[in-house]
């Protein structure tokens, strides 16, 4: 691979987050389900996406490894853009779970691809070491597409709930583009050992093990304010009678997660200098269940303001996770690795959303009341866990 072809990559890769990160429906989707659907419907949709990207995590990972990471891009844009355009067409319950189904594969197929080719083309470039920066540059080219597409989002849901769903089939419809201008990376598959044994030598490794279990528990307390903050907008919306807003409040609500997400991304490196890597990465976590606590203990419109902060966890998280087991990997298991992770953390959420379902109204919406049990538990759960991994970073040279 010529070092043009590896910056080139290099320069294309934030544009194909970009466009894969213009949801427009990310705002009002649960709004959506539920207003054709129930309540119970809506999550159990939310976990058939991920129940679809469980199943294809690991084989999608490998197929990476494999057949390259440029065809595995190409076709997770694609899946995206048919998932997307099913749902904005569709009718029944099959017919948006179809679509969840293939946007859950656009997201497998993706995870761990993503952060393989971006790394690989980094070490073509002969620029290995600078993964952490291009990570956090990529973070921001891909929530500022977040923000932008949350509040227009939002704004089109006043017209239609179908719509926001039509623009991002376009907008991967634009990643598939992208990918096809993509060199193939060069990666090493003569390494000794197979798969399982790079998975296992991987697995055991203290600083992979340790960062493991914490991004499988940091991605669904990511989730819990994603699957639950648009009824809780509702409902405190209703304290003040102006509930007929929730879609455009949400979008503007999720374009200011994504807004501060991305500012915060600015000073994540100062932050990580001052605290460590295994301080930064606690004080995110934290972060997430303290967020999920005060959902769980009031309704109050004011209580809105503290969804900004969502988001915030991830961009002092991610791209320092990403940054620092990429090296620790080999070629042969890099994507398959980051997608045994990724599995994990949607295997761990989708079954607590099934718990929670149940827990749910099989007709009409959400309420607070409903909500609150389910979230105070995933608080009690949080704290509990993060004791654990604050104890067990003692013995881990992050």
């Amino acid at each position: 691979m010529s070092p043009d072809a590896a910056a080139r990559n290099v320069a294309l890769y934030p544009w194909f987050r970009f466009c894969q990160s213009l949801l427009f429906w990310q705002a009002i989707w649960f709004l959506y389900f539920q207003s054709e659907l129930s309540a119970a419907e809506a999550i159990v949709l939310y976990a058939i996406y991920d129940v679809a990207t469980f199943t294809l995590e690991v084989p999608s990972g490998y197929a990476s490894d494999r057949l390259g990471r440029k065809p595995t891009l190409l076709l997770a844009a694609l899946s995206g853009a048919v998932g997307s355009a099913a749902i904005a067409f569709g009718g029944d319950f099959a017919w948006f779970a179809l679509g969840q189904a293939a946007l859950g594969t656009a997201a497998a197929l993706a995870s761990g691809a993503d952060s393989a080719f971006l790394y690989e083309s980094l070490k073509a470039k002969g620029d290995g070491h600078r993964i952490e920066d291009e990570e956090l540059r990529a973070w921001r080219f891909s929530f500022s597409a977040f923000a932008l597409s949350a509040v227009a989002g939002g704004a089109l849901a006043l017209l239609s709930f179908a719509l926001p769903f039509g623009l991002t089939a376009l907008a991967f419809a634009g990643a598939a583009c992208i990918a096809l201008a993509f060199t193939e990376p060069p990666h090493d598959l003569t390494e000794a050992g197979g798969t399982l044994e790079g998975l296992r030598a991987s697995v055991s490794h203290p600083v992979l093990a340790w960062l493991f279990v914490l991004a499988m528990l940091m991605y669904g307390y990511s989730h819990i304010p994603f699957v639950f903050g648009q009824p809780f907008i509702r409902s405190a919306l209703e304290t003040i009678g102006i509930a007929e807003s929730t879609a455009l409040v949400s979008g503007l609500v999720t374009a200011a997660m994504m807004a501060l997400s991305v500012a915060t991304s600015w000073g994540a490196p100062r932050v990580k200098r001052a605290l460590g890597l295994a301080g930064l990465l606690l004080m995110a976590f934290a972060m997430q269940i303290v967020l999920t606590g005060v959902l769980a203990l009031t309704a109050n419109a004011l209580a809105i303001g503290l969804l900004f902060l969502r988001m915030v966890p991830d961009s002092l998280s991610k791209p320092f996770i990403l940054a620092r087991v990429q090296p620790l990997l080999r070629d042969g298991t890099r994507a398959t690795y980051l997608s045994l992770q990724s599995m994990a953390g949607r295997a761990l959420f989708s079954g607590s959303l099934f718990l929670a379902a149940g827990a749910s109204s099989r007709v009409g919406e959400m309420s607070h009341d409903q909500m609150q049990p389910i979230l105070t538990a995933y608080a009690l759960v949080g704290l509990l866990a993060l004791i654990g991994l604050a104890l067990w970073s003692r013995r881990v040279a992050l």
